[in-house]
């Protein structure tokens, strides 16, 4: 299997999912993680940047349309994400990827 065929089949099944509720996935006013000021649930909208960036995070399980619990917000610091019955701690670059909008 080619990356294109993979890349191909991977967009065929997100839009799938996304295209079967009728809904978009994050209605609402979208921000990045970095810049969000209050604790409590977000949902993933969306994660930008490079191939190496969107593939840590899947192996860690953030995904766009999963509902997470921001536990410390500081602006542009490191902050510490409760997913799934985990913890996670992501740095200043990773949190400015991560598009939220509240839950």
């Amino acid at each position: 299997m080619t990356f294109k065929t993979l890349k191909h089949t991977c967009s065929c099944l997100a839009d799938k999912i996304r295209n079967s509720t009728g809904q978009p996935v994050c209605p609402g006013q979208i921000a990045p993680l970095s810049e969000s000021c209050r604790s409590g649930r977000l949902k993933i909208c969306k994660i930008t940047g490079d191939r190496k960036l969107c593939t840590r995070m899947a192996s860690l399980g953030v995904y766009p349309g999963e509902e997470v619990e921001l536990l410390c917000p500081e602006n542009g610091s490191q902050c510490l994400l409760k997913l799934q019955g985990t913890t996670l701690t992501l740095d200043s670059n990773t949190t400015r990827n991560i598009l939220v909008t509240e839950a």
